[in-house]
């Protein structure tokens, strides 16, 4: 009987009920990857997209070349950025489980990725964020009450109702606007880098999208004009194991890992710890270097895990075991950091109690001032005439009619509504 060919279908180690099983995570001891020349060509740096970056080890010190040896001070300081992102994300889920906002997306467990880059980029890069790097805003120093207002699609939401909450931009931060397409900002990313480069500019570009979004097309396109043009970007893939309800492995991550995907163009590949605050820190930073001295792209593959949901529409204790996350081998990016300092001498568990309290009291002052610019159920609402700005250029003359009907609409609504008050109060 001439055998039939099968077709293979990736199944994750564990599933709700079972034990969790992380034996598939290869995992380098700290300190033992070598760090090369920024300016190594891609074919000899092959070796850093299959062993993994790590620079704290299991004694919370600091060992080996990629150690970026900050200051304490700056490591205070990005604790208190990933503290401040969980606490935030942990608010507004709590206010979208009460029916105050329609949705979110928390960053539970991934704080090392964005907050450790951004603090290694410059005010002046370029971000292309998917829709779990909050902490870019807050290491940049975005008021919360911004971000709030966003989510509430309120007066003060600065993209006027017209974004889902959580999709946030800032052009006066360098964050470029989220996208319900997933992997749009990876080829978006690439444009901008290589613009920057063609006016000759010394600032790049960096961007972000989830290992399930390297299935989408967007991210070969973007990968391949990156090499051919030598693009002065950094790529960031987040595997942080689980696409919605689907394991890593569906978007190929059995066999390869998702950093020797950049070996393959031509772009160095670098697999890195994505809970060690350092050592996303220091991979950031060479990857950075290398760009500003036109060495071109490099693809970061940042291996963490995401403890939460994957938006609060999900329920992922119907695919993964319930307690998944606290058997992650590489543990929490923001305990680690806090160990580590403490190790240091620089840090004790008084001085984080008191931060967590000081960072939660900020928070619930942000909602509250959020809440003043209106509601879901009240308050002031925004102008609906705001509908037809930021479109086009000028205004073509069909909509100026439809906007000119509907002021006068709204102004006999208002006049009607003002006419009747009087009547109500006398009956």
């Amino acid at each position: 009987m001439t055998p039939r060919s099968r077709l293979h279908v990736p199944s994750p180690p564990a599933r709700p009920g079972q034990e969790p099983d992380f034996s598939y995570v290869q995992i380098s001891p700290a300190g033992a990857v070598g760090r090369p020349d920024v300016m190594a060509a891609a074919r000899d740096v092959e070796d850093l997209s299959v062993q993994m970056v790590r620079v704290l080890d299991e004694e919370n010190r600091a060992v080996g070349p990629w150690n970026p040896h900050l200051e304490p001070a700056e490591l205070q300081v990005g604790l208190r950025h990933m503290l401040l992102t969980r606490l935030f994300d942990d608010r507004m889920q709590k206010i979208q489980r009460q029916g105050r906002v329609s949705f979110y997306i928390k960053s539970t467990g991934e704080e090392a990725v964005a907050v450790a880059q951004c603090m290694a980029l410059q005010p002046g890069d370029m971000l292309f964020p998917s829709y779990r790097q909050q902490g870019l805003h807050v290491v940049r120093g975005r008021n919360l009450v911004d971000l709030m207002c966003q989510c509430l699609s309120n007066t003060r939401d600065f993209c006027k109702g017209r974004q889902m909450p959580i999709m946030y931009h800032w052009g006066k931060g360098n964050i470029f606007s989220i996208s319900g397409n997933l992997a749009t900002q990876f080829p978006q990313a690439v444009g901008w880098a290589m613009a920057a480069a063609i006016k000759g500019e010394d600032h790049i570009a960096a961007t972000w999208i989830g290992e399930g979004s390297s299935a989408e097309a967007d991210f070969h396109y973007g990968m391949t004009f990156a090499a051919v043009y030598q693009a002065p970007v950094i790529l960031n893939l987040v595997n942080n194991q689980w696409a919605i309800s689907t394991f890593q492995g569906f978007a190929g991550g059995e066999h390869r890992t998702f950093a020797q995907r950049g070996p393959g163009y031509g772009i160095p590949g670098i697999r890195v710890d994505g809970n060690d605050f350092l050592a996303v820190y220091a991979a950031t930073q060479w990857a950075a270097q290398r760009a500003r001295q036109s060495g071109g792209a490099t693809l970061i593959e940042h291996v963490t895990y995401r403890a939460a949901a994957h938006s609060t529409s999900d329920d992922p204790s119907r695919y993964r075991p319930k307690e998944e996350w606290r058997a992650w081998p590489l543990g929490d990016p923001v305990l680690r950091l806090k160990a580590h300092l403490i190790a240091l001498g620089e840090w004790s568990e008084e001085r984080h109690t008191q931060l967590e309290k000081e960072l939660d009291a900020h928070v619930t002052a942000c909602w509250k001032e959020a809440e003043t610019y209106g509601t879901l159920s009240g308050g002031p609402a925004l102008d609906p005439l705001t509908m037809f700005e930021d479109v086009f250029k000028e205004i073509p003359p069909n909509l100026v009619h439809q906007r000119e009907e509907l002021r006068q609409l709204l102004e006999t609504r208002a006049k009607t509504a003002a006419a009747a008050q009087p009547q109500a109060k006398e009956g």
